[in-house]
């Protein structure tokens, strides 16, 4: 699997990017409108290459008139860096990552699909048969910092009341996961799937912590430029009735589920028993009105807080925010986090209702 880190010297270069960058939408104005959708190699962001093969998401963009281009960038912080960059419309990424990148950089960008959360393939291990996470003090820690994982043990420590000067820690590569857990000098590192599972089966080696203790916050979701939407709420609603159709294949007990789930696993580098198992550890919103449900309850906004306060003290909001409310963040029924004069993050279940209630 990729990488779906976030390093800071990604987001300044991105912030850069933004200083030449057009303020005007990708979105084309020919017969019909084309639109760009970035997205890259992850077990809940692989339906997307289902629906372009299979001619879904063709089907759903000709029922609005319009043209839908999906293209897989081979590094994740790449595509959300061109889409903040205005080279798309639309990207597959993380709920933390929209706000410290497009957001963060000045692109109004709004939520339209809650896809899944991490329910499993974050993982802590330390090494030691019976180790807990408590044993992790004083340790220093390897990871790919300032990524969602990193995200996670600070969650982790402050729920045993450790903070992170409690340890130290060393920036890794994801593809090194399983080969650095390999060495003498590694006691304890943060992964992601597939590694998850390829180190849970090392000897002497402990999972003290993974993201399925924190439901709802490892978020991968649909990010939309927010002008382009507003000028175009067909890309929504295209992207959003192909995302639902592609689910309800997958969830079928059938031959033509099991070529899907197989054509995922082959793309990503697995096969089919490897790609159930990541999915085992993805809770995927099958429901879009599971998904609107969780967007309204008072969790996305406990949640949303968290990542804000994480991000401030990660210095990823820019080295001119002064608070974790630098950046207004808009939660569904109209409830604002942060500066309410710079919203530029929105989460619309509007899009996901609509497919709830089959009025795409």
């Amino acid at each position: 699997m990729l990488t779906r880190s976030l390093r800071k010297s990604l987001v300044i270069a991105c912030a850069a990017l933004l200083l030449g960058a057009t303020s005007m939408p990708r979105a084309m104005a020919a017969d019909p409108p084309t639109f760009k959708f970035a997205w890259s190699i992850y077990t809940g962001y692989m339906p997307w290459l289902y629906a372009e093969q299979s001619g879904i998401l063709k089907k759903w963009a000709d029922k609005y008139k319009i043209k839908i281009e999906l293209t897989q960038i081979n590094d994740y912080i790449e595509s959300i860096n061109q889409y903040t960059a205005g080279q798309f419309d639309a990207v597959a990424d993380t709920n933390m990552d929209s706000l410290t990148i497009p957001a963060a950089g000045g692109v109004d960008t709004t939520v339209v699909i809650l896809g899944d959360y991490s329910s499993g393939n974050d993982a802590i291990f330390l090494k030691g048969k019976g180790k807990k996470l408590a044993d992790i003090q004083g340790q220093e820690v390897s990871l790919v910092q300032l990524s969602v994982s990193h995200y996670m043990l600070w969650r982790a420590l402050d729920s045993i009341g450790l903070k992170e000067s409690d340890i130290t820690t060393s920036n890794i590569s994801d593809a090194d996961f399983v080969p650095v857990w390999g060495t003498s000098k590694v006691k304890a590192e943060v992964v992601w799937n597939p590694a998850t599972a390829e180190i849970v089966k090392t000897p002497n080696a402990s999972m003290v912590y993974d993201s399925s203790k924190m439901p709802g916050e490892l978020q991968d979701i649909v990010t939309v430029n927010t002008k382009v939407l507003k000028e175009h709420p067909e890309f929504g609603k295209a992207l959003t009735g192909a995302w639902y159709e592609t689910l309800a294949v997958m969830q079928k007990a059938d031959k033509k589920s099991t070529d899907a789930k197989t054509a995922m696993a082959v793309a990503s580098g697995t096969d089919l028993p490897g790609f159930e198992s990541q999915l085992k550890t993805t809770h995927l919103y099958y429901s879009p009105a599971e998904a609107v449900t969780f967007f309204h309850s008072p969790e996305m906004a406990k949640i949303t807080d968290l990542v804000m306060t994480f991000s401030f003290e990660h210095g990823l909001l820019g080295d001119k925010a002064k608070s974790k409310d630098e950046i207004g963040i808009e939660l569904p029924g109209g409830k604002i986090l942060g500066d309410k004069s710079n919203v530029k993050l929105r989460f619309d279940p509007s899009y996901m209702d609509m497919a709830a209630n089959g009025k795409l």
